[in-house]
């Protein structure tokens, strides 16, 4: 990455909202990296932010070994803000008390802005009580701040807590009790605008533009005169990455394209004809479906899955790498939300899955592994895209997983099973687009559970298969909200399905949000 003047550094305290926060700071056009909160100071020092963010976490600051931060990283003359267990550790590195609150306070709360200065510049007025300045924040914490530290002086309270903000302006240190990153917030992100902008002083020079020049400059060195084979699913992601790539290096790159028999109803076909002819990629068509549903045969675990698949993925890649001179490098579309999930290496977050291009991969590969969307979010993918012109019809595809059909597959894979939901799946689709409803969704897909249920057709006792329909919302997965589907497209799906595709007699909605659930089942 081509260094970037204006950044704003995010420590990681293992909230499971912080890639959150770094998606706020982006979204008001200043980059924004996170590290863990044990980043060596050297590191942090080196990294040049124009300002720091502390994110919330599990932990209190009286537990014996409570996560902290190298004490120095308070000197270096940058505007700080913490954000609920950011706001508590800056409270006891600078002197002041922190206590379990009597009360603890989670969801919706009214803050009431007792002085319109550092994040608040920006708050227009929510409350209806005249001369009140107040607004609807998001808190999730159970411990509060008893004393502020010298030159501190509270901004804000709430009823539950008498410093819900706080602010040492000579310092250009503040902190906020609540979440502001969240949509539950509706004027936190006019809060973090204001600190990155008003307080740190950044100008909104990330965009997609610049990141896209950026991009292709570093590739085209890292990759210098060699060849690359990239991962083509027709995802976005792999989509964006093999554009991006291709722009980089040209015809050294070589797509090579697997039907690992997971693939939705005529995806396959559909693929190869899109990249070779609309988008003048090289690609090389791989079938290996008998392979993998081989390899998954006896396997019901989902985190197994993902590991053969993963696993074989690359052997595929291996073999047909052998018949390409000097490939060496392997691309693929890992976002960062996928990284978040996968494994801790940003920080101490909880892992929620293994992804089959993060997690899943063989530790000893004979490819280096080049990523070049690993730090963007999945919003960002689609305006990357725009920007390297590629069809509207392929950014807005909905996102599918990388071990595609084995993951809505609950138990074990097989031919028939995979008949089944292809069929199904293909009927969620058709109805969602028919109700015009495939833009306005993140993602919309049917999933086979491993239940059968009684039923009656043509006056005899079934015996069959239940699918279920999943429908959400999202800005960048990490995140969702079930769709509230029109009754009319429930029943039609229902109808069709159930006399459509046979062995299936039942047909159920999922109104999970994420958190607590995942939006895959697997």
């Amino acid at each position: 990455m081509v260094p970037i003047s204006d950044r704003i550094l995010i420590l990681d305290f293992g909230s499971q909202y912080t890639q959150l926060i770094a998606r706020r700071v982006r979204e008001a056009g200043v980059y924004s990296e996170i590290m863990p909160h044990h980043a060596a100071f050297a590191t942090i020092e080196a990294f040049h932010p124009r300002g720091i963010i502390l994110s919330g976490g599990p932990a209190s600051v009286y537990d014996r070994r409570a996560p902290t931060v190298d004490r120095r990283m308070l000197d270096l003359g940058v505007p700080i803000l913490g954000i609920c267990y950011g706001m508590q550790l800056l409270t006891s590195l600078l002197g002041g008390r922190v206590a379990k609150a009597a009360r603890r306070e989670f969801g919706d709360a009214e803050l009431i802005i007792d002085e319109r200065e550092g994040m608040f510049g920006r708050i227009r007025p929510e409350g209806s009580n005249a001369g009140i300045l107040s607004c609807r924040v998001w808190m999730s914490h159970g411990d509060r701040i008893e004393a502020m530290p010298p030159g501190f002086h509270a901004i804000g309270h709430t009823s539950n807590s008498p410093v819900a903000a706080m602010a040492d302006p000579r310092r250009r240190i503040y902190a906020l009790q609540f979440h502001p990153e969240v949509a539950h917030t509706p004027q936190g992100r006019a809060m973090l605008e204001q600190f990155v902008h008003g307080i740190c002083g950044c100008a909104s020079t990330w965009t997609m533009g610049s990141f896209r020049k950026e991009a292709v400059s570093s590739l085209r060195e890292r990759l210098a005169g060699e060849r690359a084979i990239c991962a083509l699913s027709g995802g976005v992601d792999s989509t964006v990455a093999a554009s991006l790539v291709h722009e980089a290096i040209g015809n050294r790159l070589t797509c090579i394209f697997v039907d690992n028999g997971l693939l939705r109803k005529g995806e396959s076909d559909k693929v190869i004809e899109t990249f070779r002819r609309t988008m003048r990629l090289r690609v090389k068509r791989v079938d290996a479906s008998a392979r993998f549903l081989s390899k998954l045969a006896k396997i019901e675990d989902p985190e197994a899955k993902r590991r053969v698949i993963g696993r074989e993925f690359i052997r595929v890649f291996e073999a047909e790498a052998a018949r390409l001179s000097d490939a060496r490098w392997l691309v693929q579309g890992t976002l960062y939300p996928d990284v978040i999930e996968s494994v801790s290496v940003r920080g101490p977050s909880a892992t929620i899955k293994t992804h089959h291009n993060v997690g899943g991969l063989p530790s000893r590969m004979k490819f280096k592994l080049i990523e070049p969307l690993r730090e963007l979010f999945k919003d960002e993918v689609r305006l990357l895209g725009a920007e390297l012109g590629i069809p509207d019809e392929l950014l807005s595809r909905h996102p599918f997983p990388g071990p595609g059909l084995a993951v809505r597959i609950l138990g074990r894979v097989t031919p028939d099973r995979l008949a089944v939901l292809r069929e199904a799946d293909a009927i969620v689709l058709e109805e969602i687009k028919r109700a015009g409803l495939y833009r306005a969704m993140w993602q919309g897909f049917a999933v086979l559970l491993p239940v059968r249920s009684v039923g009656v057709m043509g006056d005899e006792r079934t015996y069959d298969n239940v699918i279920a329909v999943r429908a959400v919302s999202s800005t960048d997965g990490m995140t969702a909200e079930w769709v509230k589907l029109p009754y009319d497209v429930l029943a039609a799906m229902s109808n069709r399905i159930v006399n459509e595709v046979k062995g299936v007699n039942r047909v159920v909605y999922d109104i999970s949000t994420k958190p607590p659930s995942t939006i895959e089942w697997e």
